[in-house]
């Protein structure tokens, strides 16, 4: 497994990839990987020839009171993991490499970058869109794969991938769980113990939702309500936003004949968390 700290090099291992042949998959990472980030490893895998993960913590995405500072950096034990997947590339590149001195130029997704987790926490989408474009420039991949879980970032990459007509295929990933339906998350490691039980009561909430849909309600409001109530019998969990929203547009949505995205975000002391489920179209 090779790994590689500037673009110039990461960009050279993919061309000379592409050039034989061979499909480049991008996995892109902040590191701190779990099982999560290797289910989309595994899946990098098997649709393509060559697999390269980025780790990089983007500081972009993070605001002034946000936990960038105190992110999980875990280089060495994340390259072990890669390694025993039989990743071909890990790309880490440095801060000064992703943006050089003097920086001015940055990626918006006008819109969509203002609604769920962009409404809570403005610029992060900016950053987010910023890396992925410079990523894709410096792996020049055929494939990127994304996980579900992070399911605004989701639809803001498909848009810029439309809109700036980038040769990427995305892939998006099923959320991967612990035993107790908590979505895995590299932010799972600051919780407590009491924290960590409380935690699995977002999955329930949208499990709940689930059910009530599953059993024809189809109103908005109902579904919404059955969630909410869900996350008010965990005390201690401080609700951010629960919404049922467009997968594409992330506006909010009344008519489920189209299906859904059932989004949620949540605060167990400082350690904010998100999940989702989505809803499948059907009659409304």
């Amino acid at each position: 497994m090779r790994l590689c700290t500037t673009i110039e090099e990461i960009r050279a291992s993919s061309r000379a990839a592409r050039q034989g042949g061979r499909r480049v998959g991008l996995v892109p990472t902040m590191g701190a990987l779990h099982e999560g980030h290797l289910s989309l490893v595994r899946a990098a895998k098997q649709d393509s020839d060559v697999v390269t993960v980025s780790i990089f913590v983007n500081p972009l995405q993070f605001g002034p009171n946000e936990d960038f500072s105190r992110y999980p950096r875990t280089l060495e034990r994340d390259r072990e993991l890669l390694a025993n997947e039989n990743v071909d590339s890990v790309f880490a590149p440095t801060v000064e490499e992703m943006y050089p001195a003097g920086s001015a130029t940055f990626v918006n997704v006008e819109g969509l970058s203002q609604r769920l987790d962009g409404k809570s926490r403005p610029g992060h989408f900016r950053g987010v869109a910023t890396v992925v474009s410079k990523l894709f420039h410096a792996v020049e991949p055929d494939v990127a794969f994304f996980g579900q879980k992070d399911a605004a970032q989701v639809a803001i990459i498909r848009r810029l991938v439309r809109d700036l007509s980038l040769p990427v295929e995305i892939v998006v990933c099923p959320i991967a769980r612990e035993a107790d339906g908590l979505a895995m998350s590299s932010r799972n490691a600051y919780l407590n113990p009491r924290q960590r039980a409380q935690a699995p009561v977002l999955y329930r909430s949208l499990t709940a939702v689930q059910k009530l849909f599953d059993e024809g309600e189809r109103r908005v409001n109902r579904l919404l309500a059955a969630g909410k109530e869900k996350i008010a019998q965990a005390p201690s969990v401080k609700l951010d936003y629960f919404a049922i929203v467009s997968q594409e547009t992330l506006e909010p949505v009344a008519d489920l004949s189209h299906g859904a995205l059932v989004a949620i975000a949540a605060y167990l002391g400082n350690t904010r968390l998100i999940d989702n489920i989505l809803l499948p179209p059907g009659s409304s």
